[in-house]
């Protein structure tokens, strides 16, 4: 009986030997249209960039025959839209058929993305361009020495007799006295949002949002209405500075809010953890570490009031005349004196006013830089490390003490390591 059920076995185990396994089913690669593996969506080549090209030429005699030969059409804006829309088209169908659609919509994506911002780039320098173009055969020393109180718009020499000096100390009074307001309540108000979360801090939100939109001129008016025309001030400067608060307040407050919702919330707990009190943690972590987008922010804010126009014409009303006193007397400013010469008869006036315009664009580029020379982010590796160590130091004002059965008994802290 053993005997026979080895040959049995024997005889399976021969018999299945030759049976051929089929290997197990390769998992779906996708679509292999044109050659070579697997590609990436954002893997863009010279075949790619080649296939663009022909897209657009081939779009560019499609869209002439169309508007030149078949139909009445014409303009050059409607030509160049259709042209952009039907490179679009074509450039998705063929990469479709080479690639896959996945691949093809990711392709007109970024295409569409560079074409706006190569667009927005691109009216940035022309604009700078323009000004630099039109105001710099004109600028002298005298426009930073002189101003415009011997002004004779019938003398073809009269850009070298004045200067705006007394624009650009305005100017200057003006947006400091204006940052240095809006600065400290924007923070403040911005680490209420943030950090405090208190009562209140939906309406202050919506407030601050409101005024996000509030149009420049209505800043201006207020402040003519609620003290040049009842008589409590005269025109001056520093109307002008409480017009351009209103205006640059929720911009740097938003800014700042949002930069302090990107520290990162374990800085938060270690400081708290080491001791510290929140309003410690806020002015020696949350603070320093935000510093450079605090910066920004208000950067941004003094780049916005620098360029405001509106409401100074109804509050620091302009000047020919020096006038360092921002307090007292009218004063002038670089967006009034553009202003008021850009609309000029006098082809004197207007090179006035791009003159004018390309040191406002001086000033702003010194601004930019300058805050981004003081406001350069410590990112080495001790820095956090030194802070917190700082906060121990600091929150150990006594050594902790141990009772045993009644006695006390004082037991030395150990200080921070030294860095």
């Amino acid at each position: 009986m053993t005997d026979l059920l080895e040959r049995v076995d024997m005889d399976y185990t021969a018999g299945t030997s030759d049976i051929e396994v089929p290997p197990p089913p390769a998992l779906p690669r996708g679509r292999r249209r044109g050659g070579g593996g697997r590609r990436r969506p954002r893997d863009f080549r010279w075949a790619d960039a080649g296939v663009l090209v022909a897209s657009a030429v081939s779009s560019f005699a499609l869209m002439w025959m169309v508007f030149y030969q078949f139909t009445l059409l014409s303009g050059a804006f409607g030509f160049l839209l259709c042209w952009y829309v039907c490179t679009l088209a074509m450039y998705w169908f063929v990469t479709s058929e080479t690639l896959d659609r996945r691949t093809a919509t990711d392709r007109v994506v970024m295409v569409v993305m560079v074409t706006a911002a190569a667009l927005m780039l691109g009216l940035v320098v022309f604009i700078a361009g323009w000004v630099v173009w039109k105001g710099l055969p004109h600028l002298s020393a005298n426009f930073f020495f002189k101003t415009e109180k011997d002004l004779e718009p019938a003398n073809p020499n009269v850009l070298h007799q004045i200067g705006v000096a007394h624009a650009i100390v305005g100017t200057v009074e003006q947006v400091a006295l204006a940052a240095l307001i809006a600065v400290p309540v924007a923070v403040t108000t911005a680490v209420f949002l943030n950090e405090v979360k208190g009562r209140g801090v939906r309406a202050v939100r919506t407030v601050v949002t409101a005024m996000s939109g509030l149009p420049s001129v209505v800043a201006g008016v207020f402040v003519f209405s609620l003290l040049v025309e009842p008589g409590i001030m005269r025109y001056a400067g520093i109307l002008a500075s409480l017009a351009l608060f209103i205006l640059i307040l929720p911009l740097i407050t938003r800014t700042t809010e949002e930069v302090l919702r990107l520290v990162p919330g374990g800085l938060r707990e270690a400081s708290l953890a080491l001791g510290a009190s929140e309003t410690r943690t806020v002015f020696s972590v949350v603070l320093p570490t935000a510093r450079s987008g605090i910066i920004t922010a208000s950067l941004l804010g003094v780049a916005i009031a620098v360029g405001e126009t509106a409401p100074l014409l109804f509050t620091a009303f302009g000047s020919n005349v020096m006038n360092a006193n921002p307090f007292h007397g009218a004063q002038g400013a670089l967006p009034l004196v553009i202003y008021t010469n850009a609309k000029a008869a006098q082809s004197s006036l207007v090179d006035l006013a791009y003159t004018t315009a390309l040191i406002l664009l001086m000033l702003v580029l010194i601004l930019f830089v300058a805050a981004r020379v003081f406001g350069r982010r410590r990112t080495h590796a001790g820095f956090l490390r030194r802070r917190l160590l700082a906060l121990t130091a600091a929150s150990s004002v006594s050594s902790p003490t141990i009772e045993v059965r009644g006695t006390s008994s004082s037991i030395p802290e150990e200080g921070p390591p030294s860095s």
